[in-house]
């Protein structure tokens, strides 16, 4: 994700890149199991078929610049902003971790 773009809040409504179904955002900052190589992976959003909503076998992961278009923008309070800011904290620790410097979510408390 670029410097200049923010991570859209819960419930922010979208469509992928050559998507035809809406999603909804569920969560942020996943890490995930890769079911083809087992191996952790990293997603910036969590998304759920919109308007049906989440189901754990369809649960859908991709990057901030996989989005082509927002629909709608959720909710966001001080809350918001606190989170973002922890968020990037986080997000930059997993770039450092890859320097040999060890970050976990719960560093940061996720």
């Amino acid at each position: 994700m670029n410097r200049n773009e923010q991570l859209l809040p819960l419930g922010s409504i979208i469509l992928l890149k050559e998507g035809m179904q809406k999603l909804v955002v569920v969560g942020r900052g996943a890490v995930y199991e890769d079911a083809e190589t087992g191996s952790d992976r990293f997603a910036d959003y969590m998304g759920a078929i919109y308007p049906t909503g989440i189901n754990p076998e369809k649960t859908i992961f991709f990057q901030h610049e996989n989005i082509d278009k927002v629909v709608f923008i959720g909710y966001s309070d001080e809350e918001e902003v606190r989170f973002l800011e922890i968020y990037d904290a986080w997000r930059q620790g997993l770039v450092d971790a890859s320097e040999n410097e060890t970050y976990t979510a719960e560093s940061f408390g996720f």
